[in-house]
């Protein structure tokens, strides 16, 4: 992330990335969701990601446009909740920034934490369920006010990877993966390791890249 602001170009550099990411991680994160739920986390990034790439080259400069098109676009290809609640999360940062072609760096730590909290109404969750939503409340957190992009993609890299080994030892109390509350012991939640990814490839630091 080198951009001074959020744009149309920083988006469309961010979705290269994360497409390219998506495709490396597929298989590690199919596994790692095999473990506690129906073993398609990686499926559902891939296909996602692939569909927004497509879209890409005709993303509008509205910022809010921009992330609504990709929000929809996810949702097309994905019926998993956890596709749903990343297209969801990306809607409320779409209407958050709807009528702007360029968004401060400073802005983007609220902008993840209204994407956790549209997340968490949509997903009937709560922060220490062992889900995404507590990796992206230690990510808004850690970027809050920054306007360095490099430095924002150290804190969230950062960020991400405490709240992993903060949680894995820890049981899931949510959703599918609650059934194997006692085996989700030791493991790390899926959901919060897709972000990890996402993050990585959104800094720049994914190994695929």
């Amino acid at each position: 992330m080198t951009a001074t602001a959020i744009a149309r170009g920083t988006l469309k550099t961010g979705i290269g990335r994360l497409t390219i990411a998506m495709e490396a991680d597929a298989e590690m994160l199919n596994a790692a969701d095999g473990q506690l739920g129906d073993g398609d986390l990686g499926v559902t990034m891939v296909r996602g990601m692939r569909l927004v790439s497509e879209k890409a080259d005709d993303l509008p400069d509205d910022v809010g446009m921009a992330l609504m098109a990709c929000a929809q676009a996810f949702t097309k290809t994905s019926g998993s909740s956890y596709g749903t609640l990343l297209a969801t999360g990306l809607m409320n940062m779409a209407k958050a920034t709807k009528g702007r072609t360029d968004v401060p760096w400073p802005e983007l730590g609220d902008l993840v934490g209204g994407a956790r909290d549209a997340m968490m109404q949509r997903g009937k969750a709560s922060l220490g369920d062992k889900t995404v939503l507590d990796a992206l409340d230690a990510i808004a957190s850690a970027i809050a006010g920054k306007d360095d992009p490099a430095a924002i993609g150290e804190a969230a890299v950062e960020a991400v990877q405490t709240t992993l080994d903060r949680f894995r030892g820890k049981e899931a109390k949510i959703g599918r993966a609650r059934i194997f509350a006692e085996r989700s012991v030791g493991l790390d939640d899926p959901g919060m390791l897709a972000m990890q990814r996402v993050v990585l490839a959104f800094a720049g630091k994914h190994p695929a890249q």
